[in-house]
């Protein structure tokens, strides 16, 4: 969410009115902007009340025409799922005067996210996962007065709810939700005729965001390794051709690490590919659990790993490439399958410019550095000589 929003929705900080609906002039007409005023700043007037003092403004609102035409033209300037569902909440903040809204997605592993909120306070995470979770697994609205006694979701931090499914192609995308801590005299609801005119406007909404959320997994599998969940070697040539070229223009250093696990051989001779695929898995994570935020860590093939450290010299690349050797020897792999195997690693250091001049000559000087500690007895690690002394 933009910075702007955000202001716009902390806490202490004029409201923004939730409703402009346009007269006949192009104006937003004075009664509507004197309901929104007193239901945004009348002590006492729950969200029930205001949707009951908005019913006729909401209707005219939602129905209009050029309201789809609003949300279609909007959703459609973007592929960013984020940016989508801002656009989103913004304009269901327009519709309904709830305090706060949050939209949430489930990602590739059904793992819920928040993608876009307003007003949104941070205790409020378990209520709006919560409340998601309940709207998507049913496929429809959730609204209550208090949802704090509500024997549905009972216990949670929030009191009134209202929250819409997102669904394209028969598949559940979302929840948008909209929240007051305060709790209502009656439930939040919409008429009839109201709810189904948000339904219609929610519909290119969620196809919009059901692309976007796809694009973003196909152009994440493209550049993954479907065993390790890694990046993979088109990505990892990419990525370092690239940081070739900045820190070349920079002056700063760049560095690759290339690891081999020792003994890796041995699992697939002895118990399997399938015990093997799972020793990678948990190589994996281990590599990965032991690098830097700002590497880039991928699967080079078989069981061969490589690690891009930006901004990182010999020094820091040797530190980064022992860590991972220490913990992949402290390891006890595949001890779920009660085979508690122990793997070591060779891994060879490359840096730009020392040992090399361009990413082809990276990733020679790395590999030939790993097999000299390959030749040397394994479970070490290697620093590339330096181009002028090769």
């Amino acid at each position: 969410m933009s910075s702007a929003r955000r202001r716009a929705a902390s806490p202490g900080r004029a409201p923004v009115p939730l409703y402009r609906t346009a007269g006949p002039t192009g104006k937003p007409g004075s009664k509507l902007r004197r309901a929104a005023e007193i239901s945004l700043t009348t002590p006492g007037l729950d969200l029930a009340t205001r949707l009951r003092v908005f019913q006729r403004a909401l209707r005219s609102h939602v129905e209009r025409r050029d309201a789809l035409l609003d949300i279609v033209r909007a959703v459609n300037t973007t592929l960013e799922p984020s940016e989508i569902a801002d656009l989103v909440v913004e304009r269901a903040a327009s519709w309904v005067p709830a305090p706060c809204w949050a939209l949430i997605a489930a990602d590739d592993g059904a793992e819920l996210s928040v993608l876009a909120d307003r007003g949104l306070d941070p205790d409020m995470g378990p209520a709006v996962h919560a409340i998601a979770s309940w709207v998507m697994a049913r496929g429809e609205e959730l609204v209550s007065a208090d949802l704090r006694r509500d024997p549905r979701l009972a216990g949670q931090s929030v009191a009134c709810v209202i929250a819409f499914p997102l669904s394209c192609r028969g598949r559940r995308v979302g929840a948008l939700i909209g929240l007051d801590r305060v709790p209502s005299s009656r439930e939040p609801r919409l008429a009839p005729v109201i709810q189904r005119a948000v339904r219609v406007l929610l519909e290119p909404a969620s196809a919009a965001l059901d692309n976007a959320m796809q694009l973003k997994r196909a152009e994440a599998l493209s550049v993954t390794d479907d065993l390790t969940r890694l990046y993979n070697t088109r990505y990892l040539n990419a990525v370092l051709r690239r940081e070739t070229k900045r820190a070349s223009r920079s002056g700063r250093p760049l560095s690759l690490l290339f690891l081999d696990l020792d003994g890796f051989k041995g699992i697939n001779d002895s118990h399997g590919h399938l015990f093997g695929s799972r020793a990678l898995v948990e190589a994996a994570a281990v590599i990965r659990g032991s690098a830097r935020e700002t590497d880039v860590v991928s699967r080079f093939g078989g069981d061969e790993f490589a690690l891009i450290l930006p901004d990182t010299g010999s020094e820091g690349a040797f530190a980064v490439g022992e860590r991972i050797r220490e913990r992949i020897a402290a390891h006890e792999f595949l001890a779920g399958d009660g085979l508690h195997i122990r793997l070591t690693a060779s891994v060879g250091v490359a840096t730009l410019p020392d040992a090399a001049a361009s990413a082809e000559e990276l990733v020679q000087a790395a590999d030939k550095a790993m097999y000299l500690v390959k030749g040397c007895g394994k479970n070490g690690i290697q620093i590339a000589a330096s181009s002028a002394d090769s």
